[in-house]
């Protein structure tokens, strides 16, 4: 009987440790850079928020056009949400953190937007 706890208790902790590693060990850290295309807040039961950054680009895989990439992201503080929310359309430098998987209520995206390093308006460009 009392292995069988012992066991339950291995298995747990060895459960408990896949969990934190899939959901909360930072993968990556970094910044991206672009044109933010959207901010929303979304969701049936739980409400996150979540933007797009559009990064354009001279590489292309057909000649003599320009390719764009998209940076889709999460948000977990509301502050930085609707700071994003009220400068769609402008140049901004976000600090992102990547996780290994998604929590709904953090978001649908891997990658998780902790703060705003720039914010550049487009027109003094």
């Amino acid at each position: 009987m009392r292995g069988f706890f012992v066991f339950l208790l291995v298995l747990l902790l060895i459960g408990a440790g896949w969990f934190w590693w899939k959901f909360y060990f930072v993968f990556g850290e970094g910044s991206k850079s672009g044109e933010l295309n959207y901010m929303v807040r979304k969701g049936y039961i739980f409400k996150t928020y979540e933007g797009k950054l559009i990064q354009s680009g001279f590489r292309s895989r057909t000649p003599n056009t320009v390719q764009s990439f998209d940076f889709d992201f999460s948000v977990e503080d509301e502050r930085i949400a609707r700071e994003l929310m009220t400068h769609d359309g402008k140049l901004f430098n976000l600090h992102y953190r990547e996780y290994n998987g998604t929590l709904p209520w953090r978001g649908y995206s891997r990658y998780v937007v902790d703060s705003i390093i720039s914010m550049t308006d487009i027109n003094l460009r």
